[in-house]
């Protein structure tokens, strides 16, 4: 197929990659670098490049997921790594450019998606937070931290272990809440509960965790319990809309990007509600660097549906006008990759539980899914962003002293 192979040649310049056609036709492309490894792609059907042509991220997706393309020199982190690595953001250039007919397209049937309603929420939600909590367990850390560590150094040169990082990670919000014994605190999308634990046992407060995850509220309510403070960490299975208040601080992690962008506005109106006049908020988020976009088919489909990444300028329109203040902005540019890399290396370590689990189609499922996520935020346009918001200006201190005094103080407990 003539086109792939302009395609694929302009996709991969530093390693190479040789591509093995269903009827032994070969392609190489690239030129050997030792920074880059040498792979071949093998068809095993004649329709794989046409469905890849069609809709790159999906056609190779459904064809790595269905056994229909084998890898040869590496696995799926290594392939997508070299692909994005020769497509880096910086570099201007893209793995995936569209035609401005079929983006419009694509971009119209996202907004029906973005809009996120009610009745649709919770059923997003399960897709992906009600799976077995066993999965989960085999490549998680022990706190279930399903979301982006905090790493000291860009290749973790210090030897930190996943676990560390977590815990690093939970006193770096912790530090930016500034809290004090006594305060309530709402969680907002809480996981397995292990923010609000922390929160609790670190820092003396109260916290009401709420999520949309009938699985996670299991989870979360049994350590509560196991814990014994089961009177100071509540757990709930309810819409954030649906909270009433006050609290003294609200913290999310990780749920922002099922808000649904036409509901960006009624969130930040809402937690602005809930907050107390002297309150502070702040949001843990995967970001786009590039300005708004729209949700690619593989994850819209098998991942996150109803999901969508927002760009800062997004979120920050949205709370405009809602009276809550922005008093500081973070980019974690490279922890989410470093974070995604452990979750990989633990996954395919587990394999043969994860087949028994669920079945080699999964396998196959999960690791594209933890590939592309990993460089992406590697090599593409994602980070994470953590906003934190105030009802009043004279809330917090003026410099972020506070934030590195805390934070040494978290670390040292």
């Amino acid at each position: 197929m003539k086109i792939f192979d302009r395609v694929i040649n302009r996709l991969v310049t530093r390693g190479q990659l040789t591509i093995i056609y269903h009827n032994g036709r070969k392609v190489t492309v690239g030129t050997p670098d030792p920074a880059f490894p040498s792979l071949a792609l093998k068809f095993r059907d004649a329709r794989v490049p046409f469905d890849i042509v069609r809709d790159p991220r999906l056609g190779m997706a459904e064809a790595y997921i269905d056994g229909r393309v084998a890898i040869e020199g590496g696995g799926i982190m290594e392939l997508i790594s070299l692909i994005r690595a020769n497509n880096a953001w910086e570099s201007g250039r893209s793995i995936s450019d569209k035609g401005p007919m079929k983006r419009a397209f694509r971009a119209v049937r996202q907004s029906l998606w973005r809009a996120n309603h009610r009745a649709r929420s919770k059923s997003n939600v399960a897709h992906h937070y009600d799976l077995s909590g066993a999965l989960y367990a085999l490549f998680l850390d022990r706190d279930r931290q399903y979301s982006c560590a905090y790493w000291p150094d860009a290749d973790n040169d210090a030897g930190i272990s996943l676990e560390q990082a977590q815990e690093d990670k939970k006193a770096h919000i912790a530090a930016k809440l500034l809290l004090k014994p006594g305060m309530k605190v709402l969680d907002i999308g809480c996981g397995w509960g292990g923010m609000a634990l922390y929160l609790h046992r670190t820092c003396g407060v109260d916290v009401t965790g709420i999520t949309l995850s009938e699985e996670q509220l299991k989870v979360a309510r049994q350590r509560a319990e196991e814990a014994g403070v089961a009177d100071h960490v509540r757990f709930e299975l309810i819409d954030y809309r649906d909270m009433t208040g006050p609290f003294d601080r609200i913290v999310s992690v990780g749920m922002f990007e099922h808000v649904g962008t036409a509901h960006y506005r009624a969130f930040f109106n809402k937690c602005r509600q809930l907050l107390t006049p002297d309150g502070v908020m702040l949001i843990h988020t995967i970001g786009r660097v590039d300005g708004p976009g729209i949700t690619d088919a593989f994850t819209q489909k098998y991942i996150f549906p109803g999901g969508y990444i927002p760009a800062l300028s997004e979120m920050i329109r949205g709370s405009e006008g809602t009276r809550l203040m922005v008093t500081d902005v973070e980019v974690l540019r490279l922890h989410y990759g470093l974070t995604i890399r452990e979750w990989y290396q633990r996954t395919m370590a587990h394999r043969d539980d994860i087949i028994a689990l669920y079945d080699e189609r999964f396998f196959r499922l999960w690791t594209f899914y933890l590939a592309g996520a990993a460089t992406v935020f590697e090599h593409g346009s994602m980070v994470n962003y953590q906003v934190q918001y105030v009802r009043d200006r004279r809330t917090l201190p003026i410099t972020r002293d506070y934030m590195n005094d805390a934070e040494s103080t978290l670390r040292a407990t």
